[in-house]
Parts: structure tokens; C-alpha cells; sequence
């Protein structure tokens, strides 16, 4: 099976709640292909000659996708832009940005290639089967581009308070999606770990990387202050990809003991975690488990232990749960669906694979509220296919 192959393979549109018509933002429809979100806000900031802070997007889909996407711009704006990799076209006037509370969830079409005959006429029947048995509502895979190469992450150095760690993973170690030259800067990097002012020279122009690395020519040890001045964002994506991989950790164990034997496994993040048949049937409906944080209640006992238990192997607590290293990021509060369903599920007819010759391809097309992830579902689909 391949996901992804082209960016066409995966193609997702947004389904939002708007804000009151009429004010002072204005509203933009953003196609975007081979570009992060994070990518293209920033070049309509730049063509729009704004902070980057005045233009807003409620979520964020990674590069290797066909996304429709909504913005808001602080200020007049263009009828339609366009740089590379997007397309804006404004849409109207809102009295507030977008937030991630309107959205209502987002709409897939997944071309799945690289399949025999038998695969190919059987992913169907197996995606209507999970919308209507339901899955682990698992983070996939896309939300661990901070976990580096040995397998950790810098949120987790954050939480243990190792500032000379996180920062060394931001500074030397590779991580997923760095561009070639970030990566070749890491390897210098990690070989002159200390010579700042070496390494100042090295680092690619611009980048918040200089800034950094600025400050640690003046200040050599001081690395916590040195942490704070990585852009807020990409701290708090830190955070937010190991808080999601303690969550996959804590619900994995909680579906176990709570329904035994599973049925198979789905690999993310480099955890084999459990998938379960008739999974909406033998649970309550509606229930979930919070983000760990040191505020979160565990209510139910046995849920307790098992967060206790995951996050004592970590060598943390709860209560340690707080990023007392940083001044601008925080992890996230709330709890998070258990159970995941997909709705609208369809297929479409298998076709002979125009990137893999002798093999086949499938469409699925479905619907998922904010925050789950397709190709989780895709993947829990295949694995119950083979």
C-alpha cells in the first residue's frame, strides 16, 4: 500500500462555521499544494507586506497534500493572490479571525495505491466497516515531526526541564521536514556542539535558527533564555507532539485493559498501538480521555493508573506536566474523543495504477470532525484487509 504518493493522493477541504459577516478581517478560501500551512501564512503575509501575526489559519495541514483551506487577514486585501504554492481568493468580511472552534471537520478524498486486485476490492467494504464499528482515535503520524531521529522529542526535554537537551534538538538533531540545508547545518551542528560563533556563521540566512545562536555567542550557558527565543509556534508544536504521543500511550493502555485482546495494530510514532473490533458497541458513547496536563482529572480509577503508570515510565507526573522552562507555549488543555467514525464513507471503483504498473488504486472518501486523522483511518482500514 502507498499513501501520499503525489500530492493529489490526498486531497482535503475544510468545513467551517464562519464567524458574523461584516468587520474588519477579511476572509480568504486558500488552495495550497507541496507547502505547509505554516508555509503559505507565511508567504500571504509577506505578499500581503503584514506581521504574520494579521493573517490566521484555525488549523494546519502538512505539505504532502491538495488542501482547501480558510484564512483571515487583519485589513484590506486583494480579491485574489496567489505565490508559490497557493492560491487565495477572498470570500468575504468577517468581524473576528477564525479560531480552531469553527471548524467543523474536513472532508477527504485518499487515493491508496500500490494494491492487488483482492486489496483493492476489499478497502470498501473494510472503510464502511470502520464507520460503523468505529476506531481508536489515535494522533497519527503527521503529528510527530518533532520526534528526532533516536526516537525522543524535544517537548519531552522541555517537561523534564533539560533546556541544553530541547535546545540541542532544535539546533543538531534532524528532524522531519527540515529543508536540505537546515539539515546539513545540523550535522556541523552536532560536531561543534559549543562554538557558537562558528556555527553562526554556518547557519542558514534567514532563519530563527541565527537569532538563536546570536544570543548564545554573548551567552554561552544560558540555554533556558537561549529556548525562549525559538518562535512560540514551533515550541508549542513541541509540546503538543509528545502531549499527543503520551495520549496514544495512555489510550492504548485503557482500551487493553478495558476490552482485552485486540484485533490488530496500527504503527505510529514508532508504537504498535492496538485496534479493536465492534470498538462503538463496547464502549460508551461519547467518551473520552483527556490531554495530559497537569491540570487534567482522570475520574475513572483504572484510567488514573494507566496515565500515572505512562507517564511514570517517562519520568514524569502530572504535576510536572507544565513547561515551567518557557515563557510563550503551553500545552494544551481538554479531553479528546476516544472513539473515531468516519461518515459519508465511500469508495470508488478499483482502477489499474497508473504509478505502479500490474497494481491498482482506490478513492475513499470520507468525513472527519477536527483534529482526527485520514490516514490513521486508511491505515487501520489496510490493517484489517491483510
Amino acid at each position: 500500500m502507498r499513501l501520499q504518493w503525489i500530492p493529489e493522493d490526498f486531497q482535503v477541504a475544510e468545513e467551517v462555521r464562519f464567524p458574523p459577516d461584516g468587520g474588519p478581517y477579511a476572509l480568504y478560501r486558500v488552495w495550497k499544494r507541496g507547502a505547509t500551512t505554516l508555509e503559505v501564512q507565511a508567504r500571504l503575509a509577506r505578499a500581503l507586506r503584514l506581521p504574520l501575526s494579521a493573517v490566521v489559519f484555525p488549523a494546519l495541514k502538512d505539505r504532502n497534500a491538495v488542501a482547501v483551506q480558510y484564512a483571515t487577514v487583519r485589513g484590506q486585501g486583494p480579491e485574489r493572490l496567489s505565490g508559490p504554492g497557493f492560491t487565495a481568493e477572498q470570500v468575504g468580511w468577517v468581524a473576528r479571525p477564525l479560531t480552531s472552534s469553527d471548524l467543523l471537520g474536513n472532508q477527504f478524498a485518499i487515493t491508496v495505491r500500490d494494491l492487488s486486485l483482492e486489496e483493492a476490492h476489499s478497502l470498501g467494504q473494510r472503510l464502511a466497516m470502520a464507520a460503523e464499528e468505529g476506531l481508536p482515535n489515535y494522533f497519527d503520524q503527521q503529528r510527530f515531526g518533532s520526534r528526532t531521529a533516536s526516537g525522543d522529542f524535544p517537548g519531552r526535554r522541555i517537561l523534564q526541564r533539560d533546556a541544553e537537551g530541547a535546545l540541542r534538538a532544535y539546533l543538531a538533531e534532524p528532524l522531519a521536514g527540515d529543508p536540505p540545508d537546515v539539515r546539513a547545518f545540523k550535522r556541523e551542528a552536532a560536531a561543534h556542539w559549543g562554538q557558537w560563533r562558528a556555527l553562526l556563521e554556518m547557519a542558514p540566512r534567514p532563519s530563527n535558527l541565527r537569532s538563536v545562536l546570536t544570543f548564545l555567542c554573548d551567552h554561552p550557558a544560558d540555554f533556558r533564555r537561549a529556548l525562549n527565543l525559538i518562535t512560540p509556534r514551533v515550541l508549542s508544536l513541541y509540546l503538543a507532539a509528545y502531549q499527543s504521543f503520551l495520549w496514544n500511550r495512555i489510550a492504548a493502555g485503557y482500551l487493553q485493559a478495558r476490552l482485552g485482546s485486540p484485533s490488530g495494530f496500527v504503527t505510529v510514532a514508532g508504537e504498535q498501538l492496538p485496534l479493536f473490533s465492534g470498538l462503538a458497541d463496547r464502549l460508551p458513547p461519547n467518551v473520552a480521555v483527556p490531554l495530559p496536563h497537569h491540570r487534567a482529572v482522570y475520574e475513572e480509577p483504572a484510567l488514573a493508573a494507566i496515565a500515572e503508570e505512562v507517564l511514570r515510565a517517562e519520568g514524569l507526573s502530572l504535576s510536572a506536566l507544565k513547561p515551567r522552562l518557557l515563557r510563550q507555549a503551553y500545552l494544551s488543555r481538554g479531553n479528546r474523543r476516544l472513539v473515531l467514525r468516519p461518515t459519508n464513507p465511500s469508495a470508488s471503483p478499483p482502477l489499474p495504477d497508473d504509478c505502479f504498473p500490474g497494481r491498482w488504486k482506490v478513492t475513499l472518501s470520507f468525513a472527519l470532525p477536527p483534529g482526527s486523522y485520514a490516514t490513521l483511518v486508511v491505515r487501520a482500514v489496510f490493517a484489517g484487509s491483510t
